[in-house]
C-alpha cells in the first residue's frame, strides 16, 4: 500500500529570496580612460612609503604623530607649526588626512583638527581648506609631503588673519567632507 503525505509548505530560504538586481560598480578609471587596477597592498604600500620618507625627512615645521598611523593606517594626524617671520609664528596646527583604497588616485580628505583652526582666507572655522590641489588639481605625482608643504606655504604666504567671506553659511550648510564641496578657487594671492 502505498502512502501519501503531505508535504509540508516549503519556505523560501533567505537566500533564494529574489531581491532587485544591483547594478553592477563600473570600475574606477584614470583620466586617460584607461582601468585603475586596485587592491589594498598598492595603496597601502604607498603609504608605507610615504610615511617613511615623512619620518625620516620631514618638511620644516612637519612631524607625524606616528601613535595615530599605528591605530590606523587610513587616518595620519600631522602637525604643522607656523614658520619663523610669518603672521603663525609659534603656533601649532594639526592637520587630519584620510586615505580610501584608491589613493594615490584619488586625493586624501585633508583637514584641520583640534582646538587651534588657523584663521585664514582659505580655511573654514570648522577646519575645512579650499586649496586646489586637495581636489580637482590632485595628481597621483602628489603626497603628502607635497600637500603638508603647499599648506604650509599658503599659511606662510597670508598677509592678514582673517576667516573666508562665507565661514558662517558654509559651516552651517557643508558636507562633513570637503571633499564633496564644488569650490571657487579665485584668489591666489594668499
Amino acid at each position: 500500500m502505498l502512502k501519501l503525505f503531505k508535504k509540508p509548505k516549503d519556505k523560501i530560504p533567505k537566500s533564494e529570496i529574489i531581491t532587485e538586481p544591483k547594478e553592477p560598480k563600473t570600475p574606477p578609471v584614470s583620466k586617460c580612460g584607461k582601468p585603475l587596477q586596485l587592491d589594498n597592498s598598492r595603496w597601502e604600500r604607498r603609504l608605507h612609503k610615504e610615511l617613511m620618507s615623512l619620518i625620516k625627512e620631514p618638511p620644516p615645521g612637519v612631524t607625524i604623530d606616528t601613535e595615530s598611523v599605528q591605530q590606523n593606517l587610513s587616518e595620519w594626524k600631522i602637525n604643522i607649526k607656523g614658520f619663523e617671520g610669518t603672521l603663525y609664528e609659534g603656533e601649532d596646527f594639526q592637520l587630519l588626512f584620510k586615505f580610501n583604497n584608491k589613493y594615490p588616485f584619488d586625493s586624501p580628505e585633508v583637514t584641520f583638527i583640534g582646538t587651534n583652526i588657523p584663521v585664514h582666507p582659505h580655511v573654514y572655522s570648522n577646519g575645512h581648506i579650499c586649496l586646489s590641489i586637495l581636489t580637482e588639481d590632485w595628481s597621483p605625482a602628489l603626497s603628502v609631503q607635497s600637500v603638508c608643504l603647499s599648506i604650509a606655504s599658503m599659511l606662510s604666504s597670508c598677509r592678514e588673519k582673517k576667516r573666508p567671506p562665507d565661514n558662517t553659511i558654509y559651516v552651517k550648510t557643508c558636507n562633513k567632507n570637503p571633499k564633496k564641496t564644488k569650490w571657487w578657487y579665485h584668489d591666489d594671492s594668499v
